[in-house]
């Protein structure tokens, strides 16, 4: 007897109860399509890969306060559509930075603006770096702030050189779509 796949609103009803296998349905289901449609949009696999992951990681962390009055897809392709703005406004805003920041090198002058500028990326690099998970973010700290070799690193937290390799890339996997390789190497440099 062939058995019929539940619907979209038989998903959602078992994900709310945390059925982690109805979640993996509606994964499978439409990943690969949130994908392509922030992928087209975008322009980059690997930031359309993220606001896919955000997404879902969303709709698994707050499934106990889902709400859906559309068709799943609908709600889904929405809040996409709703992080691919949200992205291109932080990737705006972090140009803005960025230029001021240029400028403020090319003329060599400290001005208000640019301490308030490279004060503000400062904590909003702290605020996305308390955002980690802690011992990524207890590696991360030993080697941004502490300027710690991965061996040092490694012997302090009694844990492998890879282990720490492995927690600084995916630190910086995280921290990159959201500041740029540039910005996290100016803030190397304009640390308070």
């Amino acid at each position: 007897m062939i058995r019929k796949a539940p619907s979209d609103n038989e998903l959602i009803q078992l994900t709310k109860q945390g059925d982690e296998s109805a979640y993996s349905e509606i994964y499978k289901r439409y990943w690969g399509i949130l994908f392509q449609h922030a992928r087209k949009m975008l322009q980059d696999d690997e930031a359309a890969k993220d606001i896919v992951q955000d997404v879902f990681a969303a709709l698994w962390t707050k499934r106990d306060n889902l709400d859906i009055h559309t068709k799943l897809s609908s709600y889904l392709y929405g809040v996409v559509r709703y992080k691919i703005f949200d992205f291109i406004d932080r990737g705006k805003v972090q140009g803005n930075y960025l230029q001021s920041l240029e400028k403020f090198i090319d003329q060599g002058e400290y001005t208000t603006d640019n301490i308030w500028l490279q004060k503000e990326l400062a904590l909003q690099i702290e605020r996305e770096t308390n955002a980690l998970p802690a011992k990524m973010r207890e590696i991360f700290v030993l080697s941004r702030e502490q300027d710690l070799s991965y061996k040092e690193i490694a012997e302090q937290l009694n844990i492998s050189n890879q282990t720490v390799k492995k927690q600084i890339y995916n630190a910086m996997k995280i921290l990159r779509p959201k500041f740029g390789l540039y910005l996290l190497m100016l803030y190397d440099l304009f640390r308070f």
